[in-house]
């Protein structure tokens, strides 16, 4: 990174800090959320009941348009070509073969493509989304094995791509890093994450341990995980008068049209950037570099641009999971009561951006212990840049943690559910704020009979099934509660004779977690009307505000833009029902939303319909648009999701084939406000985790730093068999201080899932695997 935006990021990190000591001081009154949302009491309306995606028939019958969909005249379609070292200078190009191939219309390389700014990378200000801090074909160096070095426009695919595979590059190599023993020799530094140090101390954690009863102290690897959403990364580009058109599959709208402007300087007004559909996300749908590619070689031929990434390049342009290793130590008396946890440890991160895995995120609010010490370091490689995936941090870090708790629970000879529950906290441990809402403890018990626990052996290695070996295991996870500023809602209400509608937009992204149905439903309560009277615009440039699709946040910025714009909604139509309305001299403090129109809160009788209000007015239509309050909630109550996972393994004993036969969810997220989709994101994480825990892996040569494993044929992700059936339950208690009473869903899911499967696997077989995936080889 630059150090300008070192300085920016220290100075974020300056002011986030003082903010964390002030907030917490502040009155529950003055802090968003100090009331509760008016929603969370509303036990009979659409929030709760089991809803359809509004975007699900259109999915279905193919009526749903994705970025590689779009269409414009005279389009031309690129392929990219790779770099194929890890570090070192572009020295010759033998482009003749591509240019005279069929159908070639331009071949663009860092000699020609257009002149262009370095995008601002992810955190060095409010809206820079950058992977990296490297410009993009503007000079010959190559940065990591696989980077894009040129960019073939034919009038087809299949002409590009042949074009492509004619070009001959020859390289002059610069010394790199590219194994992790190098990047250890080189210097470990203190890793940041969001502007804030990886790093918390409570009480002298080794001291403690030095004196505990029981000790676990042992080291936990995860390798790299590299992205497969079901839609490979694509964009249709054009140039418009001056104007730059981007069709993209974007979980960050609104901020990656900002950067992608900057780099060509362009005004925010200039780049118009649509997302209507994504599938999936998962932390990969951002800006990367074929975007500002294809942009580039669109100006440069004059013509659109559809650039479509092949499963292979993806795994060369976007970034994944990157690698950790892990130190936990726990110490604890004979009763079980923890006195020490230390979770330490290395991540790795490219020179070029600053993204390591923040494994201790989950770990500071885990366990009450007095005694704590949580770490994270990171070292360099010549790599490509890594980014958000989905649970990052926590979801490799529950990993080490969880497994640790385990063989705590042998070496006590207690039972693992008892432990954490014996051990769970009644405020934050590091932090010391109290939580909004931790109901924990009822997840666990929920699960616990659900799934049968009480049948599982203590002794590892004991139930048999033939030649199959069985068992249990558990696991919990934790996952923060998000709400990143910068949401706003617009809000237009209008009328055809006395039918009302009213259209929602918000700048949010919809990758098939079901957004714009959840969206619909809040929307419907919140102004007292039905579902089809309800119409949701999102993932367009068009709409103010910016919310990111990530971090598990966006219902709540959603949410909680609604909320102001809902309140300068009723303010506005008090202004224009007038002295004749029976709502005359009312504040807007005193009205809600009641049956398609206003009421007065303690006394309903004494209402007017929108329709009414409108008419009197003279309006067909009236629009607010209002920004959602500052997310300071984060800094006054410590805030997150839960999970208690249970896993049930068969292990063969003469083959070491590992089959997972029953897994169940119990969770802890506040509010579930539409149980249909929510069951579907639960389930949709727990087989990601099963992925992590099993069989994900990038494999990456240690010799030039190229990802061996390109394809959805080696890089092996869970199919159908690997499956079981999925059990998910919730406790569905509202947390008092969020909008609607919710918590995140997306990430939880996955979190605490590798655990329960390692954990299962030894109480099946006695072998402890502390290195994933498990496979069949370390358990022969």
């Amino acid at each position: 990174m630059s150090i300008v935006d070192t300085a920016k990021q220290a100075t974020q990190g300056l002011v986030q800090g003082a903010m964390q000591k002030l907030v917490p001081l502040a009155p529950d009154s003055w802090i968003p959320g100090g009331r509760p949302d008016p929603l969370i009491a509303r036990k009979h309306g659409l929030i709760g009941k089991p809803t359809s995606r509004l975007d699900g028939a259109l999915k279905v019958t193919g009526e749903a348009g994705f970025a590689a969909e779009f269409r414009f005249d005279a389009m031309t379609y690129a392929a990219l070509a790779y770099a194929t070292i890890p570090r070192g200078r572009i020295s010759a190009i033998d482009s003749i073969a591509a240019e005279n191939a069929p159908g070639v219309v331009v071949v663009m390389t860092h000699r020609n493509a257009p002149r262009m700014n370095t995008p601002g990378v992810f955190g060095s200000s409010p809206t820079a989304v950058g992977p990296a801090d490297l410009p993009i074909l503007q000079d010959d160096r190559i940065h990591w094995n696989g980077q894009p070095i040129a960019c073939v426009l034919a009038e087809t695919q299949e002409q590009a791509d042949h074009a492509a595979s004619l070009l001959r590059f020859s390289y002059d190599e610069d010394p790199s890093t590219t194994s992790l023993a190098g990047a250890k020799a080189n210097g470990i530094e203190q890793g940041l994450f969001m502007g804030q140090p990886l790093l918390n101390h409570v009480g002298d954690a080794e001291a403690a341990l030095g004196t505990a009863s029981h000790v676990v102290d042992q080291v936990y690897r995860t390798p790299r995980h590299s992205h497969n959403p079901i839609e490979p990364h694509a964009a249709t580009i054009a140039w418009v008068d001056g104007e730059l058109m981007i069709h993209d599959a974007s979980q960050m709208v609104t901020a990656q049209a900002q950067t992608i402007g900057d780099v060509f300087d362009l005004d925010p007004g200039q780049v118009h950037m649509t997302s209507p559909y994504v599938g999936g996300g998962f932390g990969c749908k951002g800006l990367w570099d074929h975007q500002i590619i294809g942009a580039a070689a669109a100006k440069l031929a004059g013509r659109p641009v559809r650039i479509t990434l092949s499963r292979e390049g993806v795994y060369r342009v976007v970034g994944g999971r990157t690698l950790t290793e892990q130190r936990v130590a726990l110490g604890a008396n004979d009763d079980g009561d923890l006195d020490a946890i230390i979770h330490t440890g290395l991540s790795i991160m490219t020179p070029h951006n600053n993204m390591p895995e923040p494994f201790i995120l989950g770990t500071r609010a885990a366990y009450a212990c007095p005694n704590i010490t949580l770490q994270v370091e990171v070292a360099r490689m010549n790599m490509l840049a890594n980014t958000f995936m989905r649970a990052p941090g926590e979801a490799v870090g529950t990993f080490a943690l969880e497994c640790a708790i385990d063989e705590l629970a042998v070496d006590l000879k207690m039972d693992p559910v008892e432990l954490r529950i014996r051990n769970e906290p009644d405020k934050d441990p590091v932090s010391g704020i109290a939580f909004s809402s931790r109901n924990i403890v009822e997840a666990w018990r929920a699960g616990s009979e659900r799934f049968g626990w009480a049948e599982r052996s203590a002794l590892a290695g004991e139930t048999r099934d033939g030649e199959w070996q069985v068992g249990m295991g558990c696991a919990t996870g934790t996952y923060p509660y998000y709400r990143m500023p910068g949401a706003q809602a617009r809000i237009t209400l209008s009328r055809d004779g006395d039918t009302v509608r009213a259209k929602i937009e918000v700048a949010a992204a919809e990758m098939g977690m079901g957004t714009a149905t959840t969206t619909a439903i809040v929307g419907a309560e919140r102004l007292a009307l039905s579902m089809d009277q309800i119409e949701i615009g999102y993932g367009d440039t068009s709409i103010p505000g910016a919310i990111m699709a990530g971090g598990s946040q966006q219902t709540a910025a959603i949410g909680a833009a609604v909320i102001a714009a809902h309140n300068a909604l009723v303010a506005e139509l008090l202004r224009l029902a007038g002295n004749d309305s029976p709502l005359a001299g009312l504040s807007a403090d005193a009205v809600g939303s009641v049956d398609g129109g206003l009421a007065k809160l303690d006394d309903p009788s004494c209402r007017e319909s929108y329709a009414s209000i409108l008419a009197r007015a003279q309006r067909d239509s009236v629009t607010v648009t209002e920004a959602a309050s500052p997310p300071l909630e984060l800094m006054h109550w410590s805030m997150h999701s839960h999970s208690a996972i249970f896993c049930e393994v068969r292990v063969n004993a003469v083959t070491g084939e590992i089959r997972v036969s029953r897994i169940l969810g119990s969770f802890d997220c506040g509010r579930i406000l539409n149980p249909k989709t929510a069951k579907s994101q639960f389930r949709g994480g727990i087989i990601m985790g099963l992925g992590m825990a099993l069989m994900e892996e990038t494999q990456f040569d240690e010799r030039n730093g190229r990802i061996m494993n390109p394809s959805l044929a080696e890089y092996h992700v869970p199919v159908h068999l690997d499956v079981p059936e999925i059990d998910v339950l919730w406790t569905d208690i509202a947390d008092p201080h969020t909008p609607m009473g919710a918590h995140g869903i997306g990430e939880i899911g996955i979190t605490g899932v590798a655990a329960a499967v390692a954990n299962a696997v030894y109480n099946a077989t006695g072998k402890r695997i502390r290195d994933l995936p498990i496979t069949l080889d370390k358990l022969l």
